[in-house]
């Protein structure tokens, strides 16, 4: 038996690109539903779905693929962009929690501060930390963050369920 190498995709991070394209659907179909609204929404709020749908549609192709190629590289580099932007656009959006921030806004922080520590990671060929702090992101940052946006008095979830 033959050990698979280190850097090819194991099962969670299948799982975790089968669930960043579930929600990419679910988000997709809750914005088509919700064409009739789409003129009351904020600039803010069209830049955060646009990148969040980025990096969701990104995520598992960069987790699929070969790693450490230029592809893998040019990828990851739009996807922490993609999420960087996201985590700080998420702080004008204050619509939820009348005016101030929300518990969300704490994975907003965490994304924030561990984006660039992803990008290091990368740079320093540290593999073990990379990949740490791409699941971390994926996960709390992607998912979590995600799925709290489909409860029934935010935007998606309106536009999804009503």
């Amino acid at each position: 038996m033959t050990a698979r190498p280190a850097l090819a995709p194991d099962r969670l991070e299948r799982a975790l690109g089968w669930a960043a394209l579930a929600l990419l659907v679910a988000a997709l179909a809750a914005v088509v539903r919700g064409h009739a609204g789409w003129t009351m929404v904020p600039p803010a709020i069209w830049l955060h779905l646009l990148t969040v749908m980025t990096a969701l549609a990104l995520t598992p192709v960069i987790l699929w693929q070969k790693r450490g190629t230029r592809l893998h590289r040019r990828l990851g580099t739009i996807w922490a962009g993609a999420m960087f932007i996201s985590a700080l656009d998420s702080f004008w959006i204050l619509e939820t929690n009348h005016g101030h921030f929300s518990p969300i806004h704490l994975l907003s922080a965490f994304v924030a501060v561990q984006t660039p520590r992803l990008v290091l990671t990368a740079r320093a060929h540290n593999h073990a930390a990379h990949r740490r702090t791409v699941r971390g992101l994926v996960i709390g940052g992607l998912l979590t963050a995600g799925a709290l946006t489909f409860p029934f008095h935010r935007l998606l979830g309106r536009w999804l369920f009503e």
